[in-house]
């Protein structure tokens, strides 16, 4: 099976390190344009020259455009930038997010609208900028990059598993209205796959450790014996962009080795 993005144009937010960064690189490998959308111009600059290095001679356009995705204002001028740039978008990567959790009754007001603004309505303001553009053509491809909690959430993890379950709904109500012009939306939960996230947390957690060792114990108990790596999840998106995927939408789909119960 030929997995390819010729000719496509796509948007990933949380693009200049982890996960986001995977996809980009993965895309342009395929042959689609990549418009790399992140907070931190530095790192998403230096994201953007990492897959240019990776796709060498492979004729595709790769951009960065820094924006903080829990303000109206700056995705209001990052769209514009990009469409002035690419022109039309054809697929959608909400995959900004942070492993924000804590005690239900620690988490004040302000912790819960930030973690909603970034995680939830970011992917509500992107979905309403791209999905019109997508319908007059009759093709679409949206992915909400969610985690695993959003199906089997556990004490102390709010607001994250709360922000991210209410991710899936929107995929399902976007999915279905999505579909009779061709736009396919997905969610993918995240398990334990390395990512910028956990390299931070094993300097705080196990700096007496190496990165290898801390993520081998924290995989201990998934059925495959060890964390999932950022390409194994790029590939999993590319299939869903593509043509390929073409009779998935609307649903959600575990990328975790094994881990989490069947829902």
């Amino acid at each position: 099976m030929d997995v390819r993005l010729d000719g496509r144009t796509a948007l990933i937010t949380g693009a200049s390190e982890g996960l986001g960064l995977a996809m980009a690189r993965k895309f342009a490998e395929s042959g689609a344009n990549v418009a790399m959308v992140s907070r931190s111009a530095d790192k998403l600059e230096a994201g953007r020259q990492e897959v240019v290095s990776a796709i060498g001679g492979n004729k595709v356009k790769v951009e960065a455009f820094p924006c903080d995705v829990t303000d109206t204002d700056q995705i209001a001028r990052m769209w514009r930038a990009v469409s002035d740039s690419f022109g039309d978008i054809d697929i959608l990567i909400n995959n900004a997010g942070q492993h924000a959790i804590g005690p239900f009754l620690e988490c004040d007001d302000e912790r819960w609208q930030a973690d909603l603004d970034l995680k939830l309505f970011a992917a509500i303001r992107l979905g309403r900028l791209a999905m019109p553009g997508m319908a007059t053509r009759k093709w679409g491809r949206i992915i909400n990059v969610l985690a695993v909690s959003a199906k089997t959430p556990g004490a102390g993890s709010a607001p994250t598993s709360v922000s991210r379950a209410a991710g899936m709904a929107l995929t399902k109500v976007m999915a279905g209205e999505g579909a009779p012009d061709n736009i396919l939306v997905n969610a993918l939960l995240v398990g334990l796959i390395k990512s910028g996230q956990h390299e931070r947390r094993h300097q705080v957690q196990a700096p007496d450790k190496t990165y290898e060792e801390y993520m081998a114990g924290r995989g201990a108990g998934i059925p495959l014996g060890r964390a999932g790596e950022a390409e194994e999840f790029a590939n999993i998106a590319c299939f869903l962009v593509s043509d390929a995927g073409s009779y998935v939408t609307g649903t959600a789909i575990n990328v975790d080795g094994g881990r989490s119960p069947v829902v």
